[in-house]
């Protein structure tokens, strides 16, 4: 018998009401209109794996990564982590518990740093919330243990975010997200604004971090090549559903999804195997009207009339009626750089 999974998701839903304001809406004879950012997310995460999330922005990874910490309410669905309902009303105290173990790295390491407060307060702050470590003296001992293992130097938290470049601002970010001695992390896009070069340091930090501490990964990211370097399985969203989910391995190799091999075929041949780049084709539709059927149908080539009338269920990691009846071939990929 395998053990439950770390992290469970079931059926995730997320609607926003975006009418115009009552007054608007009656003189206007207009309805009220709601968005489905997340429309029926179920996935789950193994402890110590990093499962990642990709898709075009406007997808609803974001809006999946902020409901898994509890940042937003859900419209339905069920998250549990470590066996502890983030839903469930009867369970405060052990969520209460449990949020020392989770924590998030934003985006925008220029903007989710406090920017009046030097870095040792930053990062001591996680400790004193959760009492952590007590004295005065043993947090200082703290914080530099972390600005050291993030590679910066103890003397660097006396200095405030704006003397760092973005790397060390992102590297901060992670001391922080350590500070409470967390095992599950969300990394919503950790490396999207920093240069290229620097994305990849700080992805080999994540990855050295997490063999040594055993840390668990929700990774968000519309970077194709970050996802590869770094998850251990992949979900692939489209308009608030998942559309396929996969090993990553797997997925490379042999993505089943016709989304999914739209997204790789549109990643540039650096290795000059001879593989043709295809761009991607048409645009996400308008999430408050969205398609009937499989919403993916207009942009999909494959796409019949069954594909217009009926919504896919997933099978086998799947949701696709072209995958299920065989319309799709399997053939293999060629590499990726």
């Amino acid at each position: 018998m395998s053990p439950r999974p770390y992290v469970e998701v079931t059926d995730l839903r997320k609607t926003f009401d975006v009418s115009k304001p009552w007054l608007n809406r009656v003189i206007e004879r207009s309805p009220r209109q709601f968005l489905k950012a997340v429309d029926g997310v179920s996935f789950d995460i193994k402890k110590g794996e990093t499962f990642a999330l990709v898709g075009e922005s406007g997808s609803g990874k974001s809006t999946v990564a902020k409901m898994v910490v509890g940042l937003l309410g859900a419209s339905g669905g069920e998250v549990t982590i470590d066996g502890v309902s983030m839903m469930d009303p009867n369970q405060r105290a052990q969520r209460a518990q449990l949020r020392r173990r989770m924590q998030m790295i934003f985006q925008d390491p220029y903007a989710s740093l406090n920017p009046r407060w030097r870095v040792d307060r930053i990062i001591a702050e996680p400790i004193r919330a959760f009492n952590v470590v007590e004295g005065e003296a043993n947090i200082v001992a703290r914080v530099g243990e972390l600005l050291t293992l993030v590679g910066l130097h103890p003397d660097d938290g006396r200095k405030f975010p704006h003397e760092f470049s973005g790397g060390q601002r992102q590297r901060v970010a992670i001391a922080r997200a350590l500070a409470s001695n967390s095992d599950f992390i969300v990394c919503d896009e950790p490396t999207s604004a920093l240069d290229v070069s620097v994305q990849a340091q700080i992805l080999n930090l994540m990855r050295d971090l997490q063999q040594k501490f055993g840390l668990t990964y929700l990774f968000i990211s519309h970077n194709l090549a970050v996802v590869r370097h770094m998850a251990t399985r992949i979900g692939v969203m489209y308009l608030g559903r998942l559309v396929e989910v996969s090993d990553s391995k797997e997925m490379f190799a042999r993505p089943r999804h016709p989304y999914t091999r739209m997204l790789l075929d549109a990643v540039p041949d650096l290795a000059m195997s001879g593989r043709q780049r295809i761009p991607v084709a048409g645009e996400i539709p308008n999430p408050i009207n969205p398609p009937t059927g499989c919403t993916f149908h207009p942009r999909c080539p494959l796409a019949n009339e069954r594909c217009r009338a009926e919504a896919p269920a997933a099978i086998d990691g799947v949701a696709c009626h072209a995958v299920a009846e065989g319309r799709i071939s399997a053939a293999p990929q060629p590499a990726l750089a």
